[in-house]
């Protein structure tokens, strides 16, 4: 079992791709939209470019102690209007259920951090 003090969190890498899919295909709604395929379709990798080039968007991966892939993050920093054109940000966040204790610890772990990130990146320009 991982526990939460071993978890890691860290910005994506592209070869992390595959475990990322991966856990968006561990579902009912994504096992029916992802492609588990090897190799990985190359669509993928550039979305996984696409994201990393955009200065509003953050993709992280929470790893265990071993060095797997748990958990992943992306936060979106979004423009509005509300609160006098103040940035918000929104995340989603996926956790592997193959691996349920792992998991749990993955998602606290990660959603404690990410709002915090989140609350740094909205505030650095409007706070």
């Amino acid at each position: 079992m991982t526990e939460a003090s071993s978890i890691t969190i860290r910005r994506a890498r592209r070869e992390d791709v595959a475990a990322i899919v991966g856990m968006l295909a561990d579902d009912p709604l994504g096992s029916a939209r992802e492609r588990i395929e090897d190799p990985l379709p190359q669509s993928y990798y550039e979305a996984f470019a696409r994201v990393e080039r955009d200065p509003n968007l953050q993709l992280v991966v929470a790893v265990d102690g071993d060095g797997v892939v748990v958990g992943c993050l992306q936060l979106a920093v979004l423009p509005g209007i509300s609160s006098q054109a103040a940035r918000a940000a929104c995340s989603r966040t996926f956790a592997s259920q193959s691996i349920a204790a792992a998991a749990a610890s993955a998602r606290s772990s990660c959603s404690g951090r990410s709002r915090r990130r989140a609350r740094e990146v909205a505030c650095s320009s409007s706070c």
